[in-house]
């Protein structure tokens, strides 16, 4: 059936369209689901020879979610993201796609037999589902670095990596390949790439989008251009789902109400040094400090916060990392295990033969994060600060260290917040000389994830213009 909406609104790429705009324009049948598929699939076949951020690719099936939602605006019958494009994290389940977990240790994995419930709410409200994005093995680098998929490299620079785990949905959000991108995050995983690739990424509150299966820290949540998009996507991935059974109670939040917040007296807490890990990088730190003026020049109360994690609480959380790793290579057949990528390998070898007293002292490290987290926004209405302590690395390295022993070097900012289950977000604030792009964290309290999404959107108002999108290919 041939479009009976306009191919496209302007000289604009479709491909580049915010979600927000996209669904304003369907609604005005000023444009089509079907034209924007076909530009989003137009930039992924160009780029993706040197990007490789896409897993399960699938334009035809993209093009006929996009005629199906064309009809249904055509019928005045649309759905609350009907025709938006959207790629989803390689290990959230699609129905009927393999899910490797970044591992060649899963080369055969068989197809999932049910969508995730992010995904689900995703199809539910009429998303176009264009791939599955690219993770390295198991999750555990915030790299683009894989034994599965080809080595995902960053839009801004290609030389240099988009961080991870959620590599392809942080380099898919900076090059285009559509508005809306699903990420998840158990120490940094969307917050990291986000930062790294100059997109806005938010782990939600624990609880917040339901997952199957949970597990400690973990979430599920947006990577996008815009504030306003990563909150359109937070209204569908927040509905309920009963298969996760650390899921918080549906609320029905006003993820709508981002405008307007008066920064006046609003009390933020400044979280410059880590207590742990990497120091921070000169140019890192001359981009969140000016961040912090020019919230403070618009009425903000910014103060000091002194470092609340520690080594030890860091390296605790990395030897019971380690200790599940190793369970889990260590229960593959040998053929499986040599699989696996040399640094999982090598990074998951710490965690052999250490005694229970040593495993227990490392979990309660999550507990011990999150109470100094908890304890240090108490007196603040959020906390504010760098995303990484470095700015992108070298593409073919596993982790800014690249050393097995100091893999987890780079979290510091980030990981508190997953064990302590407050919601954060990464948003752009600029960029090092260099010209790649630096974030800031923004933390709230508990479950005020509307609040987070607020402050950012104040933020995007008041921060200087960024730099026109990479293009790739």
């Amino acid at each position: 059936m041939p479009s009976q909406l306009s191919a496209q609104p302007s000289a604009t790429n479709p491909a580049d369209l915010p979600a927000t705009e996209l669904l304003a324009l369907y609604a005005r049948r000023a444009l089509s689901p079907v034209a924007v598929a076909e530009a989003v699939i137009a930039r992924a076949e160009a780029s993706e020879p040197a990007l490789h951020a896409l897993y399960a690719f699938a334009p035809e099936q993209a093009l006929a979610a996009a005629r199906a939602s064309e009809a249904r605006w055509m019928r005045g019958e649309a759905l609350p993201l009907d025709g938006v494009p959207v790629t989803i994290k390689e290990n959230v389940a699609t129905e009927g796609v393999p899910m490797p977990l970044g591992t060649a240790a899963r080369d055969d994995a068989p197809p999932s037999p049910a969508d995730a419930p992010a995904a689900a709410r995703l199809r539910e409200d009429g998303t176009v589902i264009v791939a599955r994005t690219t993770m390295p093995d198991y999750g555990m680098l915030s790299s683009g670095l894989s034994s599965f998929h080809p080595l995902t490299r960053n839009p801004w620079n290609l030389a240099k990596g988009p961080g991870g785990s959620s590599a392809g949905s942080g380099a898919a959000a900076a090059a285009g390949y559509g508005p809306l991108h699903l990420g998840t995050d158990i120490g940094g995983s969307i917050r990291l790439p986000a930062s790294w690739c100059g997109v806005v990424g938010l782990k939600p509150s624990h609880g917040r989008v339901p997952l199957d299966p949970p597990y400690y820290g973990r979430c599920a949540g947006p990577l996008t251009r815009t504030v306003a998009d990563a909150a359109l996507m937070m209204r569908t991935l927040s509905r309920p789902d009963a298969r996760d059974p650390t899921a918080l109670p549906p609320s029905d939040l006003p993820w709508d109400d981002l405008d307007g917040l008066d920064l006046t007296g609003l009390r933020l807490g400044l979280v410059m040094e880590a207590g742990a890990g990497l120091p921070l990088d000169p140019a890192n730190r001359a981009v969140v400090e000016a961040a912090a003026r020019l919230l403070a020049e618009a009425g903000a109360v910014v103060e000091p916060v002194p470092a609340f994690l520690t080594q030890a609480m860091l390296d605790g959380l990395d030897l019971f990392w380690r200790q599940r790793a190793s369970l889990d290579i260590e229960a593959l057949e040998e053929a499986r295990r040599a699989r696996v990528l040399p640094f999982i390998r090598d990074w998951a070898a710490g965690g052999q033969s250490l005694s229970g007293a040593a495993v227990f002292h490392g979990m309660s490290q999550m507990a011990a994060m999150r109470d100094a987290a908890l304890a240090a926004i108490r007196p603040f209405d959020f906390l504010i600060g760098p995303v990484s302590p470095n700015p992108p690395f070298p593409a073919e390295h596993a982790s800014p260290t690249n050393d097995p022993a100091r893999a987890m070097a780079h979290i510091a900012y980030t990981v508190p917040f997953n064990m302590s289950e407050q919601p954060a977000i990464a948003v752009p604030a600029g960029f090092t000389p260099d010209g790649l792009p630096v974030g800031l964290q923004i933390a709230g309290r508990r479950f005020d994830d509307v609040g987070v999404l607020r402050l950012a959107r104040a933020f995007e108002t008041i921060r200087p213009a960024l730099r026109p999108w990479p293009v790739v290919g």
